[in-house]
């Protein structure tokens, strides 16, 4: 069974990206991915806990279910999942695997702007 969490209405979550030690050793495996950290605001937090639990413990995934900036619907698997108390309520906090867009990717090695291209301009034989 793959369970959800869905946003309903709101706009697209922001990702943080991760640097935690503890939150990078969830990304154990064979492929690259990028562990990013999103806050959502709840009514029931603690539910939405106990769901992810559940999921877990019966060794299923679950996943954050969102609309992206297009208005597509995407997914993300949750890795790990907080609900905090603040003033204006109740707060989701999840760590999410996010996928590397290979598009991306490239571009940002042939970005001329990169330090790699700027150390070539530098070389005296030229």
């Amino acid at each position: 069974m793959d369970d959800k969490i869905t946003i309903i209405e709101g706009p697209t979550p922001t990702f943080e990206a991760v640097s935690d030690g503890w939150a990078l050793g969830l990304n154990e495996g064979p492929y690259l991915f990028n562990i990013a950290l999103t806050r959502l605001r709840t009514f029931n937090g603690p539910a939405l806990i106990e769901r992810c639990n559940r999921a877990w413990r019966n060794q299923n995934s679950i996943n954050l279910e969102y609309r992206d900036m297009d208005g597509l619907e995407s997914r993300a698997p949750i890795l790990a999942a907080r609900a905090i108390d603040v003033d204006e309520g109740q707060v989701l906090i999840l760590w999410v695997r996010l996928e590397y867009d290979e598009d991306e990717l490239e571009a940002g090695l042939e970005d001329p702007g990169d330090d790699f291209y700027d150390d070539l301009d530098d070389d005296p034989n030229r």
